[in-house]
């Protein structure tokens, strides 16, 4: 059965959200949103393309700052309304410059960074 993006569940703007992961080590990079024309594009061209909110358009992970998501493969939840993308990230994924988005924790009650922005490459 061919794939058919529009089967997905999609919230109230047409949006489902979609987790970034690390192929290799399964480490979790970043949550951004998807419509149906952004999963189509990704799983024609192999790069990660999301959809951006704030700007209203697409947004191909890496344009503009190099920092490319390729993708190795799309999974999609039990319920169909989440995906999990399992890439391949060059540079940092957070636009903080962070190799993940996901550098604060709560611990004994209180907010920690325990991660430094990436060392800019010359």
């Amino acid at each position: 059965m061919d794939f058919d993006p529009n089967r997905l569940k999609y919230d109230a703007n047409g949006l489902i959200p979609a987790i970034a992961q690390e192929a290799e080590t399964g480490e979790v990079l970043m949550m951004a949103w998807m419509n149906a024309e952004a999963v189509a594009r990704t799983l024609e061209t192999g790069r990660v393309t999301y959809w951006s909110r704030s700007r209203q358009s697409f947004w191909i992970k890496g344009e503009t700052s190099g920092h490319v998501q390729e993708l190795v493969e799309m999974r999609i939840d039990c319920d169909s309304d989440c995906l999990l993308l399992l890439i391949r990230q060059t540079g940092p994924a957070c636009h903080t410059n962070r190799r993940s988005c996901f550098y604060r924790a709560v611990r004994e009650g209180a907010e920690i960074e325990i991660m430094a922005p990436m060392a800019a490459s010359d």
